[in-house]
């Protein structure tokens, strides 16, 4: 179903968006990913191993970067959007310019690509933005980022109606093993994942794969609309 769609993937130089990007490839998709850094997209291309791929550099941050990205990709037909940097930190003890900061990259980014790639988007295609659990399941030191995720899923919610027939979805990941901790010690990050591993229903943190399945199910389900995904091995349960 995605054969000869063109799909734009920013943030698809890494993590989920890198298995979204080789996912849609191998379903036949036209491939447009798009990052901050440009060695990271390269590497991105090669990995991807297939002709049907492009990059571009882009700070979503930057709205008239965004709106001249869009400007230059043609008629799509489907947007993903998982890039974001996130934090975390006391409530009281956080520096307020770092909630901003998250805002700026996750609210105002993913705002910025549905508001100028909207009309680039064929009526029957899609635009998925990312959430995450912490919009759901209130976890201490991530009273910023639950916030700006609640208020991502809210656009989804509204921009269903107002872009209609084009479909936006929200995917919300929890604790998925992707390239973000890679920040972390191997050994602290691998006990991290163990400790949680084992309090999940599902036994397990999930992973970019799994995410990106979530994806292209909202892409190619054409009765799918206006929804939150949530991808997180049960961890609402708990």
């Amino acid at each position: 179903m995605l054969k000869n769609k063109k799909v734009v993937i920013i943030g698809g130089s890494s993590g989920i968006g890198l298995e979204t990007a080789r996912q849609a490839a191998a379903e036949g998709a036209e491939v447009i990913i798009a990052s901050r850094t440009e060695e990271k997209l390269r590497t991105a291309v090669e990995a991807l191993g297939v002709d049907k791929a492009a990059a571009f550099q882009l700070d979503t941050t930057d709205e008239e970067r965004v709106r001249s990205f869009f400007g230059t990709a043609g008629p799509i037909d489907h947007l993903v959007i998982t890039a974001a940097e996130t934090a975390g930190g006391p409530f009281l003890s956080t520096d307020s310019a770092q909630a901003r900061q998250l805002f700026d990259n996750k609210f105002w980014g993913q705002y910025y690509a549905a508001k100028y790639g909207a009309p680039r988007i064929s009526p029957q295609g899609s635009i998925t933005l990312f959430s995450g659990i912490v919009a759901y399941k209130a976890m201490a030191g991530s009273a910023a980022l639950g916030a700006v995720n609640a208020a991502v899923a809210a656009l989804g919610r509204t921009l269903a109606l107002e872009l209609a027939p084009v479909r936006v979805n929200v995917v919300s990941p929890g604790i998925i093993d992707t390239p973000s901790r890679s920040k972390m010690a191997p050994e602290a990050r691998q006990q991290l994942y163990a400790s949680l591993a084992g309090k999940l229903p599902a036994q397990r943190v999930g992973t970019a794969d799994d995410v990106a399945r979530t994806v292209l199910y909202l892409m190619t389900n054409s009765f799918v609309t206006g929804t939150v995904a949530h991808v997180e091995g049960g961890h609402l349960l708990m």
